[in-house]
């Protein structure tokens, strides 16, 4: 049985599945006043709220703490770096096995989920072994 939504719902749900990348509410928000459907931000994350409770948009936490939110697509997968904040996608999904486990044994329906990895990328890396070096050479090391 569909789920009785309001309009207010049906209106972010729609934008969401038309712009097909993560926003946030806030943007979501502006989004929905420059086009004339505009609600309170208040309800925007009302909405947002209960469409993610019902499976219908899939929420991710950025490290400045800001939730950015999309409609449900597909699982997604990043490695994400602690030093310049840039979010890199994984193509393949390493615990999708896990995933038809867990519904199975633990009687779970998982509407998604969200799977990131925190570290240092390659350029951020390559930036700190420079400036190591250049430190040890002022001090006059190796």
């Amino acid at each position: 049985m569909k789920p009785r939504r309001t309009p207010n719902q049906e209106r972010v749900l729609t934008t969401l599945k038309s712009l097909k990348r993560f926003i946030s509410a806030q943007d979501l928000y502006l989004k929905l006043r420059a086009t004339d459907q505009g609600m309170g931000l208040a309800t925007v994350y009302r909405a947002l709220d209960t469409l993610k409770r019902e499976g219908q948009v899939q929420m991710r936490t950025l490290l400045t703490g800001e939730s950015i939110y999309s409609s449900l697509q597909q699982d997604e997968h990043h490695m994400t770096c602690l030093e310049c904040g840039q979010s890199f996608p994984l193509e393949d999904c390493p615990v999708h096995h896990l995933e038809d486990a867990l519904q199975q044994s633990h009687k779970f329906k998982i509407y998604y989920h969200t799977l990131e990895f925190f570290g240092v990328c390659e350029q951020c890396t390559d930036s700190e072994v420079l400036a190591d070096s250049s430190c040890q050479e002022v001090r006059g090391g190796s």
